[in-house]
């Protein structure tokens, strides 16, 4: 059974119809991308999942139906959103930042042995533990970013442009990180890219979305095998 199934779902901000259709599934412990342009629906169809938009048709997750229920509810049913931009909390250490994430948990031990699961999997803020975000780089930021949804304890992590902003090779670490703490950690993910070759080393399968439908769905294998998914997203 799928963790997350979208079916049919438009959204609209007021009067402005965006999503026009989309679905698509996340396997349970699976990984799975949103492909498309810019304008084709991606961010809105993470904020329909979390409930910040009027919403139709249906969303699922663990069987239940979600549409609709608001932010708070669909945290505390376990999914977990790392927004476009990061957010991280600039005045406070990466430390406090984790530990932020975590502020629903009551189990101490494990806290801290997240904590050190992820300074192992992020080097780069287990050098700067006690310094603020606002220290850091952009990538280490988005690193944090990742780190502190992950420290809810999701069932889904659910990534925003990952790559936004980011130099070439500073979004090819996160990517690497995101990569490993999904090994790691085999939490499912969905993760909104404008780079499918960054998004492919994390997910198995993808849908793209043109004009706030979903128009092409299948294995990363299946879509770099099609001639107009490699030259639209693939580079050639």
């Amino acid at each position: 059974m799928a963790l997350l199934e979208l079916e049919d779902v438009t959204a609209a901000y007021g009067r402005v119809r965006v999503l026009e259709g989309v679905s698509l599934s996340v396997p349970d412990g699976g990984a799975v991308g949103i492909l498309g342009s810019n304008g084709a629906g991606k961010t809105t169809t993470l904020r329909a999942i979390s409930g910040t938009v009027n919403v139709g048709g249906r969303i699922t997750f663990d069987g239940q139906d979600i549409t609709s229920v608001g932010p708070e509810k669909t945290a505390a049913l376990g999914i977990a959103h790392v927004p476009e931009g990061r957010g991280t909390l600039p005045n406070l250490s990466v430390r406090e930042n984790l530990l932020v994430g975590a502020y629903l948990r009551r189990d101490r031990a494990e806290i801290r042995a997240d904590i050190d699961f992820l300074l192992d999997l992020f080097p780069h803020l287990a050098r700067r533990i006690s310094q603020n975000a606002s220290a850091l780089s952009g990538g280490e930021q988005q690193m944090l970013a990742v780190g502190r949804a992950f420290m809810a304890k999701p069932r889904l992590l659910v990534l925003d442009e990952p790559s936004l902003g980011l130099a070439p090779s500073t979004a090819q670490d996160v990517y690497e990180a995101i990569e490993r703490l999904r090994k790691e950690s085999g939490i499912a993910m969905l993760v909104v890219e404008q780079n499918a070759n960054l998004a492919f080393r994390v997910v198995e399968a993808a849908t793209i979305l043109e004009t706030g439908r979903s128009t092409i769905s299948g294995t990363t294998e299946e879509l770099r095998g099609r001639d107009e998914i490699r030259k639209a997203y693939l580079g050639g």
